[in-house]
């Protein structure tokens, strides 16, 4: 490892070079800046990431013949340039990434990370964020980093020797924080259902977002709670200084808070500093379907943008427009699904727009949206007016279930397009 500057770690990359950038709280912003101030000289470069927090520098459109994005999920950052037609976004589910890297379907020239300094033994912690870092680290050329006292020291599967590392620079920033979602009382009615299905013992697939918030305020009460998620929030410590979360139950990794990454505020990025609690591992084990089979009562919570009436989940697209991407819906839908006493749960406000005129459980999904969870694997739907169980149901019982959980000012005509369309 070569300690240098920001601007001479990003010097040796050449246009049309392939560079994965570690994702979310992460986001190396140092070496993204420095890589941007090269623009006038570069040409085509692709950058691969997640979502990243940030500005985002390569994203924006007076670089846009510089960079080109390859987003294999859409953070908001992202979403201009996407739908613009300046970025490129490849549908992948959360587990097969580190695939793309170790197959060489998505050959890498770098990657850019945000690591702790190395400790005594040489190693540095790849902190809030590991999700596809090992498999990028194994198949790039050259592994450049921020050497950063800010980033936590996270257990797990999370470290890098510096015998991996070609080229680093000192920097010190805190990880990006994300602050607590604005929880409404539709939220809150909303995780009140969930919360009522989720028995003491259960292992919990919590992600980011008013919804997963709202559910975890009530769940304070429950006992021996466990996390395998691909990242959680300031909610997951909530739980756990409740005495709600202490994973004695959990199948496998008894105790341990598993995840891929993380993203919260500085209190999140405290607790997870050296704590044994917490064990970040790859996406490849966090969103394995095998691994996530496994566990007793496993309750996966993820959300949507609309569901039509035979159970189809829409969650990456609004219509035409890209909105965000695959993630790990498929990955713990389906694990939680095939697990003993486990429950597959779709959320979601039952309407859009400003005043609600929007259902959002549709007679069928807009043009050009894309499936995400199929109407097979969709078990159970929950709204602010309640749940809808679908699994075993035929497409008449599904619709009749469903249009009992939208909004009531919009079950009239779900009702008249269920009977046209012969689901009624």
């Amino acid at each position: 490892m070569r300690i240098v500057s920001p601007e001479e770690a990003v010097a040796g990359i050449k246009s049309r070079d392939q560079i994965y950038v570690q994702c979310a709280a992460a986001a190396p912003s140092f070496l993204l800046d420095a890589l941007v101030a090269r623009a006038p000289e570069l040409r085509d470069v692709s950058m691969v990431h997640l979502h990243t927090e940030g500005p985002g520098p390569h994203l924006q459109p007076a670089v846009a013949e510089s960079f080109r994005h390859r987003a294999l999920f859409i953070g908001p950052n992202a979403r201009l340039a996407v739908n613009e037609g300046r970025a490129d976004f490849v549908p992948v589910f959360l587990s097969d990434v580190p695939a793309l890297f170790t197959s060489g379907a998505l050959p890498l020239d770098a990657v850019f990370m945000n690591v702790s300094p190395p400790d005594a033994h040489g190693f540095c912690s790849l902190g809030v964020s590991v999700e596809a870092m090992h498999a990028a680290i194994h198949s790039a050329k050259t592994v450049i980093a921020q050497l950063n006292p800010s980033m936590p020291r996270t257990l797990g599967e999370s470290f890098v020797h510096i015998s991996q590392i070609d080229l680093a620079c000192e920097v010190d920033q805190p990880p990006y924080e994300s602050h607590r979602p604005e929880i409404g009382e539709i939220e809150r009615r909303i995780g009140g259902f969930i919360a009522d299905l989720i028995p003491d013992g259960a292992t919990l697939q919590l992600g980011i977002g008013a919804i997963p918030a709202a559910t975890a305020e009530l769940l304070t009460h429950k006992k021996d709670l466990g996390i395998h998620t691909e990242m959680f929030t300031d909610a997951v410590v909530d739980l756990v200084e409740a005495g709600a979360v202490t994973g004695a139950r959990k199948t496998r990794n008894n105790g341990k808070l598993v995840t891929a990454f993380m993203m919260g505020t500085s209190r999140l990025y405290k607790f997870v500093h050296d704590n044994p609690m917490v064990e970040m591992r790859s996406v490849d084990f966090t969103n394995d379907t095998h691994v996530i089979r496994s566990f007793q009562h496993m309750t996966a919570i993820n959300s949507a943008i609309e569901v039509d009436l035979s159970g189809q989940v829409v969650a990456d697209s609004i219509g035409f427009r890209m909105y965000s991407g695959i993630g790990g819906q498929m990955d713990f839908i389906r694990g939680a699904a095939l697990a003993p006493g486990g429950r597959p749960i779709i959320a979601l406000p039952s309407t859009a727009g400003k005043n609600g005129e929007q259902t959002r459980i549709t007679p069928s999904i807009k043009e050009g949206a894309g499936v995400v969870t199929t109407r097979a694997h969709v078990r159970t739907v929950v709204t602010e007016w309640g749940v809808a169980e679908l699994w075993g149901k035929s497409l008449r019982e599904r619709a009749k279930a469903l249009i009992s959980v939208a909004h009531p000012d919009h079950r009239d005509f779900l009702t008249s397009e269920a009977r046209r369309h012969h689901e009624l």
